[in-house]
């Protein structure tokens, strides 16, 4: 049949969350490329594994690799991942073609209103519970969590499982969460609770026969910051489960490394300069 636009399958992640940044991919899609998307929910083993420390299991791969072995089985023509959460090597036949624009990359605080000063503040990432104890809350307690955004808050503010938790803002934002019953958030500068390497970013992940297809529904700007986050952690071998915080906005680098933060002025150096400067600070140099 002709005039029926092309249909292509987006693998994605159940979460709320996930399937919320599907369809923002989807209609990104829809609109630059005119096709018709379809979501192919997968379940990872990330999800599956409600149990594990993600720190304890390494956290590489964990809520990745089923949607890519479907993009390598040709069931799905692209993968919606979360930036943070995709691993900075790709299997072989696999590529970024880019990300969607960036949203707010920072991380919130969400604590129990009754609550002054959190002595128990329940995180799962290495990185924020490292810039938790640098900074103001270097005498709470901390403690492992595990669910999706709305689970967490619930572990909060009914369950009294933590007196605090932290949550990205643009989890929250995608899912339309500007309050919780019994919860206020905080939201925490970049100078002070410096992001994940591509945190707030959706990547868009494809074959690599593909690239050229889907170049075109992608962020020019979010992929010159996200692109460059990610070289630092690959040279650092790390992955989401390193306490290193990386995030780049314009001429400005933010780094939060061993218990030491940096602001690096980028302006004026090459590529291969800005990346030595990075690496630098990190030691890696």
């Amino acid at each position: 049949m002709t005039g029926l636009a092309p249909k292509i399958i987006v693998a994605t992640r159940k979460s709320p969350l996930a399937l919320k940044q599907a369809d923002l991919a989807s209609s990104v899609l829809s609109e630059k490329l005119g096709v018709e998307v379809e979501a192919l929910p997968l379940s990872t083993t990330g999800d599956q594994r409600l149990e594990w420390s993600l720190e304890q299991e390494g956290g590489k791969g964990l809520f990745t690799k089923e949607l890519e072995v479907a993009l390598l089985e040709g069931r799905a023509d692209l993968a919606v991942h979360s930036a943070k959460d995709l691993p900075t090597e790709m299997p072989n036949g696999l590529a970024l073609a880019g990300y969607l624009p960036r949203e707010d990359p920072r991380d919130v605080l969400v604590v129990r209103t009754e609550v002054v000063s959190p002595k128990v503040i329940a995180t799962g990432s290495p990185r924020r519970r490292a810039q938790l104890l640098a900074t103001h809350w270097s005498e709470a307690q901390m403690r492992e969590i595990r669910g999706n955004v709305e689970t967490r808050l619930r572990k909060i503010a009914e369950d009294h499982e933590a007196d605090a938790t932290v949550l990205a803002a643009a989890g929250l934002r995608r899912l339309g969460i500007q309050d919780f019953p019994g919860l206020r958030f905080e939201y925490l500068p970049i100078e002070e609770m410096v992001p994940a390497p591509g945190q707030a970013a959706i990547a868009l992940q494809v074959r690599e026969a593909d690239l050229g297809r889907f170049k075109a529904a992608c962020d020019m700007a979010t992929a010159v910051a996200v692109d460059f986050e990610r070289a630092v952690l690959a040279t650092m071998g790390g992955g989401c489960q390193v306490a290193v915080g990386v995030h780049r906005e314009g001429d400005n680098l933010f780094i939060f490394h061993e218990d030491e933060y940096s602001k690096v002025d980028l302006s004026g150096l090459s590529y291969s300069s800005a990346l030595e400067r990075a690496l630098s600070i990190l030691g890696m140099q």
